[in-house]
């Protein structure tokens, strides 16, 4: 049976040795006095990253935030019409005055399993969701969650939803996306087709993942791909970005832990042919850190890799 190393071997993403290529690009010599100084590059993150460690000092920690040099922030603490126990438009103000710009939200609806009796449920949690998110600011907002889908039907009824979804953010000018991990990429059979004799090599069903990009219309629902989430669901983001071209302008740039130290990431070809199929933005994703490092230290890390690496506009 092909191992996960053969497997992300295969895709590109595990290179020779276990190191990635291009990851360490020594940082360009610091510009002589007087002279213009080199383009800050524009790294996000997503404030979920930072655990309850964000939580003990909300102002605080978005200074901190922004002190390590990340210009924009994508948080994940929307809760019955606040952020982070903080008025929308207060915790905007708090964001600006450390001088960090909230560009995204992730937030969930009340529901998991998507019916025609809670469609309209699911609408009117958009609406008012989106009428806050309105007045903080933001260019996008995002459902991490992934719903109930065991079926076609299951998968045709989320597809609904989220272009409803999609047509109410776009009437605040905001886009809506969706957020993967790793469930997704788990298939669906029709009813006619199971039980059907199958192997690993042409596995029977769809990708649920496949179906969504499939059944939205692209004008109203965009895909935040994270790419390690998708690597762990044994599938290839660049495929990804070729088959489904400009479906995917925000990404989450995630590893096992720190950026870049996993040796199972190639995030210069990532970053390489997500530029070429219309990448406008992304946000570091952090997890797991070594023990006695802060998610603050873990963070930071992640933004140094990223502003030394050639290969980030």
């Amino acid at each position: 049976m092909e191992t996960k190393r053969e497997f992300l071997k295969k895709l590109g993403l595990l290179t020779v040795g276990g190191m990635v290529a291009g990851t360490m690009s020594p940082a360009m010599a610091s510009e002589s006095k007087g002279s213009m100084a080199a383009k800050k590059k524009s790294i996000g993150l997503q404030l979920y990253s930072l655990g309850k460690e964000f939580y003990e000092d909300v102002p605080d920690g978005l200074k901190k935030v922004a002190a390590i040099g990340y210009s924009t922030a994508e948080p994940a603490g929307y809760r019955e019409g606040k952020m982070y126990n903080y008025e929308v438009t207060e915790f905007k103000k708090l964001a600006q005055d450390a001088g960090l710009k909230i560009t995204g939200s992730h937030v969930n609806p009340p529901v998991r399993k998507y019916t025609k009796e809670n469609k309209t449920e699911i609408s009117d949690f958009w609406k008012k969701t989106v009428d806050d998110h309105a007045k903080l600011g933001v260019i996008s907002l995002v459902q991490p969650g992934m719903p109930t889908i065991e079926s076609h039907d299951d998968a045709a009824m989320v597809c609904e939803v989220f272009n409803n979804a999609g047509e109410i953010a776009k009437a605040a000018n905001i886009k809506w996306g969706y957020h993967n991990h790793s469930g997704e990429f788990q298939r669906v059979v029709k009813e006619e087709d199971k039980g059907k004799q199958t192997n690993r090599w042409m596995p029977a069903g769809d990708i649920i993942y496949d179906l969504m990009l499939q059944g939205t219309d692209p004008s109203l629902v965009f895909f935040e791909m994270d790419v390690y989430w998708t690597v762990m669901g044994q599938q290839d983001p660049l495929e990804y970005f070729d088959k489904y071209s400009g479906r995917f302008p925000i990404l989450h740039i995630k590893d096992r832990s720190i950026l870049g130290q996993s040796g199972m990431m190639n995030f210069e070809n990532i970053f390489t042919q997500a530029y070429k199929n219309g990448l406008d933005e992304f946000y570091v994703e952090l997890e797991n850190i070594r023990e006695g490092m802060t998610q603050f230290e873990g963070v930071k890390q992640c933004y140094d890799y990223l502003d030394k690496a050639k290969f980030v506009k």
